[in-house]
């Protein structure tokens, strides 16, 4: 375990020896004491925005988490806190907290009102959001509904684009671990780290910690899997649309990124690392911003965090080997961005496909159905997933199935959510998109004006019981619910099809997903 995570793991000593709290809702920590509140039911205790870090600003700005200043008195936890610096990226995005901030280490925590030997499991929640953009504050992500199911759940804020990821070699320089970037997932080994040393104030048991995460929130979860720092703190894992295995957010080494951020920081008049942290947020993130390559931060082979890729990690087996859930919507990608700007019909799909494929287009037609221009629309549709998304993820559970010794259970989300009254073009047809699952799992439904049926409250209903199950056994069966087979060879590779009727069944798409893995393999990386 890192050093930074040390100081919280031996200040937790002082939360067992700390006695009974003088109310439900005010809980010691390793910090100080914070006062939450009560869900309108009175059965969840709700705690926003508890610092678990110090705030990185001033000559904290790149370096890793720092223990947050303990506090005397009581500390009112009922306000979301600020969330990390960033660009208004994605428009799907709805905030509840006071707005971006570099002081934005909070964490939140819903849990059952059931006292502090409750030992519940816990479950901690990664946000998605290319690692740029994205905040615990989301209605979507609300936690309350999950920790009704018994569970205590936790989500995090963490540092996302330039203020996260900025790899330099003066940073590489004056770190004492010879390491620079990734301050994002040091940010959630950090809050890990709290959690551990914490939870059993708030009923939780350290011992049965589940993360999970969706889309960049699930290559963390794959990460955090991986690193040294973090995956002794890991019980159970789940991914959502993700995994840092694929050419989308991919891990790149210092000798790539380095030099292309010395040039960065030229172009913007910062000649020295002093600059740099002198320089306004901002205004830093206005800088960045304007060079319109929103993923030119994120994950990197710092040799601290990762001290290899989380591929090379998987395949050597020094991952948490510990149960893992994962999987990915129907709809990741649109069959139009396969086409481009050919014509969506049977012969170009052909002729594209002979043109990426070379020597492999004959067996991807094969598996692939393009006899019309709507089979042609289908089997484009599935391979532009693969190549945003779902290749990647699958990746993930292949290596865990061979390296993890641990269950792997495997999913696709294939409902399509209701359409907005008065939508036009593509958001007036139906699709089982990226993040469409997310109110799903929360429970939160409503959180979003649609018209949902009783077919999506239903799978609502599925989802948050599979969720909580798998988070408290390693295992998302339970009584009432549609049986879900461990994904094995030995099973044919089962897929659990989240949807209104269908069961789990044999993988139907394996062929084509072991094809696309040959062929990208040994094709070069994208920038």
């Amino acid at each position: 375990m890192g050093k930074h995570l040390k100081f919280l793991t031996a200040a937790g000593l002082a939360v067992l020896a700390a006695g009974t709290p003088a109310s439900a809702n005010k809980i010691p920590t390793t910090a100080g004491t914070v006062e939450g509140t009560t869900s309108g039911d009175g059965r969840i205790q709700v705690f926003k925005g508890i610092p678990y870090a110090a705030p990185p600003v001033g000559d904290l700005r790149w370096r890793e988490p720092q223990p947050v200043k303990k506090w005397d008195g009581v500390k009112k936890a009922t306000e979301f806190g600020a969330r990390c610096m960033q660009g208004p990226i994605y428009d799907d995005m709805v905030f509840r907290d006071p707005g971006p901030s570099e002081d934005c280490l909070y964490l939140n925590v819903w849990t059952p009102d059931t006292g502090r030997q409750a030992k519940l499991p816990v479950m901690v929640w990664i946000y998605g959001g290319g690692f740029q953009a994205g905040a615990t504050s989301e209605p979507r992500q609300e936690g309350e509904r999950l920790a009704h199911r018994g569970v205590v759940v936790v989500s995090v804020n963490y540092r996302l684009g330039i203020f996260g990821f900025y790899t330099h070699p003066e940073l590489t320089k004056e770190s004492p671990h010879r390491a620079s970037g990734n301050y994002g997932l040091l940010d959630q080994a950090a809050a890990l780290a709290w959690v551990h040393d914490n939870i059993a104030a708030f009923g939780g048991d350290a011992a049965n910690v589940t993360i999970f995460g969706e889309s960049a929130g699930s290559f963390s979860v794959s990460a955090l899997m991986a690193s040294p720092l973090s995956r002794n703190l890991i019980h159970g894992a789940i991914g959502e649309s993700g995994a840092a295995f694929g050419h989308t957010l991919r891990t790149e080494a210092h000798s790539e990124l380095d030099a292309r951020n010395v040039k960065f920081a030229e172009t913007i008049g910062a000649k020295s690392l002093e600059a740099l942290r002198s320089m306004p947020a901002q205004q830093l993130l206005d800088a960045a911003m304007k060079e319109k390559k929103e993923y030119r931060f994120g994950l990197s082979v710092d040799g601290y965090f990762l001290p290899e890729t989380v591929a090379e990690i998987f395949a050597s087996g020094k991952q948490a080997h510990v149960a893992l859930l994962a999987g990915w919507n129907h709809d990741e990608e649109n069959y139009h961005e396969f086409f481009g700007d050919k014509p969506a019909t049977s012969e170009s799909f052909r002729a594209i496909i002979k043109e990426k494929a070379g020597d492999r287009a004959d067996r991807f037609l094969k598996i692939l159905p393009a006899e019309t221009d709507e089979q042609a629309r289908e089997s484009a549709g599935l391979l532009a997933t693969a190549d945003f998304i779902a290749a990647g993820t699958w990746k993930w559970m292949e290596a865990h199935l061979k390296t993890g010794n641990a269950p792997v259970y495997r999913y696709r989300f294939d409902l399509a959510p209701p359409v907005a009254a008065g939508a036009t073009g593509a958001d007036a047809t139906p699709s089982a998109s990226h993040s469409a699952e997310i109110e799903y799992v929360f429970g939160v439904l409503d959180s979003k004006k649609l018209p949902w049926r009783p077919v999506d409250r239903a799978l609502s209903e599925q989802m948050g019981a599979y969720w909580t199950n798998f988070a408290k056994t390693g295992n998302p069966n339970g009584t009432g619910l549609p049986q879900w087979p461990p994904y094995s060879a030995k099973d044919g590779y089962q897929v659990m099809f989240l949807s209104t009727s269908r069961p789990a069944a044999p993988d139907p798409e394996r062929q084509v997903y072991v094809l696309f893995d040959e062929m990208t393999s040994q094709a070069k990386p994208k920038p």
